[in-house]
């Protein structure tokens, strides 16, 4: 039955004004689902659906979607920024205090307490969910822990040895190493775009070795030691450990910075602990490096906190490029912070590294693009399910509607 004429602060309701009474509509769908408001001369009927009364909600909807797509826009870009930010913390005051205190093991296994101490925080205060932890998932883990001590303490052996820069520019390498073990060990071909790509980065990383001033076996080897070290640990979990570990990606990283401190802080205390005297702690605090060995410390667990955040809101290919943007801007600047003075073949055979890994970065993309471009495909056939063209299409008659409606009001 019809509803009386109602009027509102002198004026007759309108659409718009009904539009906030419609119930929720789902535009990838493209229907109601509920009844909206019909105006018709001597009321409302709320038997049939208002044309116009859908494409002002469709069109309010798709605004706030646009207002939400923004906020996490910039809540994506602050944590990019926050993630290089804390990379360029953790590798210039880390370079520094390996320069007064040259004992990676000592160093690395400071890294680990900082990072078990946020970890138990996080935990506490429940700013992460608790992990529910079984004997079984620790079996499984430990060995990952093993590995991750290996590859961090080659990574600050490198740091101590060489310049920042070339240690990044060698750990460029990643990418070849990743195809390398996952041939071993999952028996995974690379596609030719794949292989492709691996050639600017060989080649880079050789230009920028030979040219290198600051170039030592140590650093170099611990570069590349640290590369294959780490590999393999992504590999071997893919295969064996993360399986059946009740854990997400945090909880992963946080059991294994406390497992990993375990296990390095009686090696460390054995194998430096006699280096480590009174006098040289007061140096150290005399000169800030306590302080600077606390920030590299909390900066070091933040950029990889940080960087599961950000994984978790964008595609593994686009962490991937962000991640080599990282490298060239940890580079950038601890070149700037430590004035090195760089020759144009090192330039040159960084750039081209840091190219040939974008590259990969694109080519590890080709498969998972023709899987979207057929998935879109099948989903935008003749079961209708398919239809962002016509949500888009129909967001801008609501606005144009809405636009023409409000001048004829005005007038």
């Amino acid at each position: 039955s019809a509803a009386p004429h109602r009027r509102v602060a002198g004026r007759t309701r309108t659409d718009v004004e009904h539009a906030r009474l419609l119930p929720s509509i789902s535009l990838l769908r493209g229907t109601v689902q509920a009844p909206a408001l019909h105006q018709t001369r001597i009321g409302y009927n709320l038997a049939v659906p208002c044309k116009r009364s859908v494409a002002i909600a469709a069109a309010v909807t798709a605004d706030a979607s646009e207002k939400e797509d923004g906020l996490e826009t910039v809540k994506l870009a602050l944590l990019f920024g926050a993630w290089y930010l804390a990379n360029i913390y953790f590798n210039i005051y880390n370079k520094q205090l390996l320069k007064v205190f040259p004992h990676p093991l000592t160093c690395t296994t400071v890294h680990f307490m900082v990072g078990s101490i946020m970890a138990i925080t996080m935990w506490t205060f429940n700013l992460h969910e608790r992990p529910n932890i079984k004997i079984e998932s620790l079996k499984k883990v430990s060995p990952l822990a093993g590995i991750n001590v290996l590859g961090n303490v080659l990574t600050n052996v490198s740091l101590r040895a060489v310049a920042v820069s070339f240690t990044h520019t060698v750990k460029a390498l990643e990418p070849f190493f990743s195809v390398i073990m996952s041939f071993i060990f999952l028996g995974t071909v690379p596609t030719l775009p794949v292989a492709a790509s691996l050639v600017p980065i060989v080649t880079g990383v050789a230009l920028a070795s030979t040219s290198e001033l600051t170039f030592n076996w140590t650093g170099f080897l611990a570069a590349l030691g640290s590369n294959i070290t780490f590999q393999s640990r992504n590999v071997l979990s893919k295969k064996f450990m993360l399986k059946g570990t009740g854990m997400d990606n945090i909880n992963l990283f946080n059991i294994l910075t406390i497992m990993s401190f375990l296990i390095l802080a009686p090696i460390a205390i054995a194998v430096e602990g006699v280096l480590v005297t009174p006098s040289l702690i007061e140096t150290l605090r005399a000169e800030g490096m306590l302080v600077k060995a606390m920030i590299a410390s909390v900066s070091f667990h933040a950029y990889q906190q940080i960087s599961y955040l950000i994984l978790q809101r964008v595609t593994p290919v686009t962490h991937s490029v962000g991640n080599c943007v990282k490298r060239v801007v940890v580079i950038v600047a601890s070149v700037i912070a430590f004035n090195l003075t760089v020759s144009k073949q090192n330039a040159f055979g960084t750039a081209l590294a840091l190219f040939g890994v974008f590259l990969y970065s694109q080519a590890k993309r080709i498969p998972e693009k023709k899987a979207t471009t057929a998935e879109a495909g099948g989903t935008g056939g003749t079961g209708g399910t398919g239809g962002a063209p016509a949500v888009t299409d129909n967001a801008r008659e609501a606005r144009e509607w809405i636009a023409a409606w409000k001048a004829k009001r005005q007038a």
